[in-house]
């Protein structure tokens, strides 16, 4: 299924919410097998977090990995960028099949032009933010913005204990943004906090621990799912 068609279908009430399980804490010797197993489950997007080691203190993955994982999924890629002047590397994330690309305004370069690329490759745009940054900060970009994915952790790492403090975002985004923008967590999201999510407003759930160490990844992406 298509990026279009997930997001249609959360906007007509067809779905809750989507569950993106990010592809950080699968196991990677048999990286396909747990992609399959995760679109078996029902899971909607898959979630792929990009990390410099500088905007963050951890070293991830490009967009060579992101052209692999297009070719083992027909998950539509959330690709979220933890990356220093993200403007340098929009057209390669794109054309490796990044269907959703999110940048940080926290992030060093030139945030507006990485945004005009986004849109001029015809990718959906995001922006995230981290725990600490007011959410009015998003203003200046809201014209391109598809989706604000709010972290609840501070970036870096899978594991984390959610912040929970940082809730409320959601609630204040809504009424500053409207409807229309697409509303992502990303950080500690588990069983025992999904139902304070999803009271929060949040409609795309990010789930790193709580998919890829479980035992039943589709009895999992249901519980999340609500």
């Amino acid at each position: 299924m298509s990026m279009d068609s997930t997001i249609k279908d959360l906007k007509s009430g067809k779905l809750k919410t989507l569950i993106a399980p990010s592809v950080l804490s699968a196991d990677f010797t048999k990286l396909k097998d747990e992609l399959q197993a995760i679109e078996a489950g029902g899971a909607d997007w898959l979630h792929v977090d990009v990390m410099d080691g500088d905007f963050v203190p951890n070293l991830t993955m490009g967009p060579f990995i992101v052209e692999a994982l297009k070719k083992m999924t027909k998950l539509p890629l959330d690709v979220h960028l933890m990356i220093q002047k993200p403007e340098r590397y929009i057209k390669q994330f794109a054309d490796a099949g990044a269907e959703m690309l999110t940048v940080h305004p926290e992030a060093e370069g030139f945030i507006f032009g990485a945004l005009d690329s986004i849109k001029e490759l015809g990718v959906r745009a995001g922006m995230a933010i981290k725990p600490a940054t007011p959410v009015s900060v998003v203003s200046n970009y809201i014209k391109y913005l598809d989706m604000l994915l709010i972290m609840t952790v501070n970036p870096g790492f899978s594991g984390q204990k959610m912040i929970k403090k940082a809730l409320p975002k959601y609630q204040e985004a809504r009424k500053l943004f409207g409807n229309d923008l697409l509303l992502e967590i990303d950080g500690g999201v588990m069983p025992d906090n999904v139902e304070a999510v999803r009271d929060a407003g949040v409609q795309v759930i990010v789930a790193a621990t709580a998919v890829f160490k479980a035992k039943d990844y589709a009895k999992e992406i249901k519980i999340l799912r609500g």
